[in-house]
This record gives structure tokens, sequence and C-alpha cells, in this order.
């Protein structure tokens, strides 16, 4: 039975059709004839007890210049649809958070993916913390002296937002680098959250490994490596992506978190691994399943849909 599928996401026109895992997601749902509704993330809405959208029927193809075709713009209540992908990029600020709040009112009669609760509660440098054990030493504060002995202890440091995403702010800084009250006071002139910092991994110059998980299990990876002279392996920044095996310890940080991620309904997550440590778990808009199928032809969406189409069943 086909399912009413409405997906929320940053405009389609400009994606990339290669390399976006929502634009995936999409054309796997159209393969097993499910019914697609797109909207972006300003045009949902709470009145009168419902949850709104105004969107578009939408039909895609793998066609560059000509991805997809829209239906007639309409407002939708989401309660009469079966499924809703919660796939905006962050950041993940109050806006984001809002949006996970709306679409918690369409529980129990619409499957939100991922669960909003439970991203709104896992965001991707927070929810780490709940594995010490697999994970580099982490310091996350706002005073400079905390960060400061946290460098003193460890070294060389990984310096980031908290809630930033793509590699934007990512630093490293050496034990001797001056630069550390600085990027404090540049990153508190503008904002009032804490930063993470994290030891430095050398590993990282092999590559960041993106594992991806599908309803708690692990089922793939690839590798992003970043280009000479640069710390951040993020695609966003030029990092480029390469095939890789997953190894024994990716499965064994996949089996530690994994029933917590499916019990929370988290169907599709990318964990972040260097050198066999556990750096991030990325729930909010994870990438990377288009890669994965051209290197080892693992097919993450029709798993995704699997999973889902379990559960409407």
């Amino acid at each position: 039975m086909g399912l009413k599928v409405a997906m929320q996401m940053d405009p389609i026109g400009p994606i990339d059709i290669n390399a976006d895992s929502t634009f995936r997601i999409m054309l796997e749902a159209q393969a097993r004839g499910h019914e697609l509704f797109y909207y972006t993330p300003d045009r949902l809405q709470w009145r009168e007890g419902r949850v709104l959208a105004t969107g578009w029927p939408v039909e895609v193809r793998r066609e560059k210049g000509n991805h997809y075709t829209l239906g007639e713009q309409v407002t939708v209540d989401l309660a009469q649809w079966d499924v809703v992908w919660l796939r905006q990029d962050p950041p993940f600020d109050m806006a984001y958070i809002t949006n996970t709040h709306l679409l918690d009112f369409l529980k129990p009669t619409t499957l939100v993916v991922n669960d909003p609760f439970w991203v709104r509660n896992f965001p991707e440098k927070l929810l780490v913390l709940t594995f010490p054990e697999l994970t580099p030493p982490t310091c996350i504060a706002r005073d400079l002296g905390a960060l400061r002995a946290f460098r003193e202890e460890h070294g060389d440091i990984i310096l980031k937002p908290l809630y930033g995403n793509g590699g934007a702010g990512i630093f490293k800084l050496g034990r001797d680098d001056r630069n550390l009250a600085s990027l404090h006071e540049l990153f508190s002139g503008f904002s009032r959250e804490p930063l993470i910092a994290q030891k430095y991994l050398p590993d990282v110059a092999k590559g960041d490994k993106r594992v991806i998980l599908v309803d708690g299990e692990v089922i793939g990876a690839i590798n992003r490596v970043p280009q000479p002279g640069e710390t951040r392996s993020n695609m966003h920044v030029g990092g480029r992506a390469e095939k890789v095996a997953v190894t024994e310890r990716d499965r064994e940080i996949g089996a530690a978190i994994g029933p917590l991620l499916k019990e929370k309904g988290q169907i599709f997550v990318g964990i972040d691994v260097i050198g066999g440590m556990l750096t991030e778990i990325n729930v909010t808009s994870p990438t990377g399943i288009q890669e994965l199928e051209r290197f080892d032809g693992i097919n993450a969406a029709a798993a995704m849909w699997e999973a889902i189409e379990a559960r409407r069943a």
C-alpha cells in the first residue's frame, strides 16, 4: 500500500541530485509507490489544534537541471499524512527547535522521521556524552578558564560551536596557540551558547568516517578525507568521500548506541568516527547515503523505507 509522505526540507531547486540524501530518499519513496508532498520549514504552522503545511505535490527524477515537478500549491493538514520526514538542515536554533515541537503534535497518527522529540533532545554533539567510554576527552563550557584547563591537560584540541554544522567554525588549537582567548571572545560576541572542545585526534588526517545506521543497525560507511593542509573533512568544506570498510570497532560502537537510537525513533543516523573514537551522532539531517550506494551498492534509502513501512503496518 502506498503511503502519503510529506518532506519538510530546504528548497529543492538548488540541491545536488548526485549527493543529496533527501533527494535519494524521495526517489526511493516514489519508486515504492508512495505519494510525495514537499514544503519548506517556514511553511509549517499550528492553527486551532492542527499542524498545517503549505507546499506542493512533487515528482522527482534523476535529471540534472530538471529534477522535480511541482503540482499546485496547497495547504494540508499533516495529521492526514502517513509519514513526515524532518529533513531540514541545521543550524539547530530556536526556529529548528520550534518546528520539532509543532511536529510533536502529530503523534500518534503520523509517523515523523526522525522522531522530533528525540531530535530535539539528541543534538549531534550532546548525545555522544551518553557514551564517554566511546569518545575522545571532551569539555563543554562557556568559561574561558575551563577551556584553558582542558587544553593544558590534553594538548592539541579541536574547538567548535556546540550547535554548529557542516564544518563551520571548527578550529585546531595547539597547546601553545595564542588564539584561544580571541576565539572565545569572537564566539561569545554573537552567542551565549557554550563551546565544545575535544582532544585532537591525529588520525583525522586519514579521514573522518561516516557510519550509517538505519533503525539502530550499522549498514555501511564512507570515509571523508580532508584536503591537504585542512583539519576539517566535512564535504561542505571540500572533504573528499572515498570507499572504506566497516570495521569491528565501528560495529562495536553501533551495537552500543543502536538500541537507544531504535527505541527513540531515530531511523536515519550518521555517526562520525575518527581513529576508532565516536565524535558525533548526527540525527538532524544526516547525509552520505548516495556515496555509500555508489561505493558499495548499499541502498540505504530502501532500508529506511522498509523500516518505516514496517512501523506504519
